[in-house]
């Protein structure tokens, strides 16, 4: 491989490589949104919550004479965190069960999943890549970080549509939402791993001839 296209790939492969960082800090933290219910009296607790592909995490926190909603989130309060109940029969999480579907949820994880499944995929191939004439593993390696950025954009898409109907929902206490970190690192994720798969992809395929006579020329004599 020539020096410059060597270059390049080791710039994709850079980006993919932050993609990869940002994706798994997506995946496994619980700040994808903050729920904050309707408060009716001051001087009292309200209960706001936030909650990620795995467990939700609710945080008693005092509201004061000013306050007109519940939170911030960042205020200290009593923290109580517990997994799905889809994804852990023995713990309880009632108020996400009850408030949204949950096959939102099992969606958003399985398909958050298959993303990092590709990501170990395309870097398996990567790293054969480097071996001497190895350089057609970066081909699938490409194609399978974009596999990845499309399913962590898909999984961010689910995730933000089962928070608004959450919302929305008569049987809900939530009246306000906000998209948190995590799910800004997911975006994030999905992008440099689609923008870095595409640059990975470009840089791999061979050279197309310039003229059909270099293509000829190139050809090796017959015997």
């Amino acid at each position: 491989m020539a020096p410059t296209k060597t270059l390049k790939v080791r710039v994709a492969l850079l980006c993919v490589l932050v993609g990869t960082v940002l994706a798994l800090v997506g995946v496994v933290t619980d700040h994808w949104a903050v729920l904050s219910p309707h408060v009716e009296h001051h001087n009292t607790t309200c209960e706001a919550a936030h909650f990620g592909l795995w467990r939700i995490c609710t945080k008693r926190i005092f509201v004061g004479d000013k306050e007109r909603s519940c939170g911030p989130i960042t205020l200290p309060g009593e923290k109580n965190c517990s997994y799905f109940r889809h994804f852990n029969p023995g713990e309880s999480s009632e108020i996400f069960e009850v408030t949204t579907q949950k096959e939102y949820s099992i969606s958003a994880a399985a398909i958050a999943i298959f993303s990092l499944g590709f990501i170990i995929a395309g870097t398996l191939c990567a790293l054969l890549s480097f071996r001497k004439e190895r350089d057609y593993l970066l081909r699938p390696a490409s194609m399978f970080y974009i596999f990845a950025g499309l399913c962590l954009s898909v999984s961010a898409e689910v995730t933000r549509q089962s928070v608004q109907r959450m919302v929305d929902s008569e049987h809900t206490a939530w009246i306000a939402h906000s998209l948190a970190w995590s799910f800004v690192c997911a975006c994030v994720a999905a992008a440099l791993l689609l923008v870095g798969g595409l640059a990975l992809l470009l840089f791999a395929l061979p050279r197309m001839p310039r003229d059909p006579w270099e293509s000829c020329m190139d050809a090796e004599p017959e015997h």
